[in-house]
């Protein structure tokens, strides 16, 4: 594994159709989710609404429902579904056997706030 990838956790440690937090240095966490087929997805802990905390919202199909006002967010794209707007960041995942890897240089430089 190159070390551009950093490992983040064991696919188990993620709930099925729910979420776990990473925390970054700067910036928004991450939130990780896992399907039922489990499909991995890594996305800013943010609602493009509202800011809503993603991690706590109810994840269904490829999809979540932001907590607060149930926008309903794209996994694989962070994209708010219509008729609602916006779109949070979405973090590139790679799976190796049971592990979850995230890009290093994204977990640094993407969606970080000045």
């Amino acid at each position: 594994m190159s070390a551009t990838w950093q490992k983040i956790c064991h696919i188990s440690d993620i709930p099925v159709l729910g979420a776990r937090v990473i925390e970054r240095p700067r910036g928004a966490d991450i939130a990780i989710f896992r399907s039922t087929q489990d499909k991995v997805f890594a996305i800013l802990d943010k609602c493009p609404h509202k800011g809503g905390p993603l991690s706590q919202g109810i994840m269904f199909g490829d999809k979540v429902a932001c907590p607060l006002h149930n926008w309903n967010i794209e996994l694989h794209s962070g994209c708010a579904t219509a008729p609602d707007i916006g779109c949070s960041q979405v973090f590139q995942v790679h799976l190796e056997g049971d592990q979850v890897f995230l890009h290093s240089d994204e977990i640094q430089s993407l969606a970080i706030e000045p």
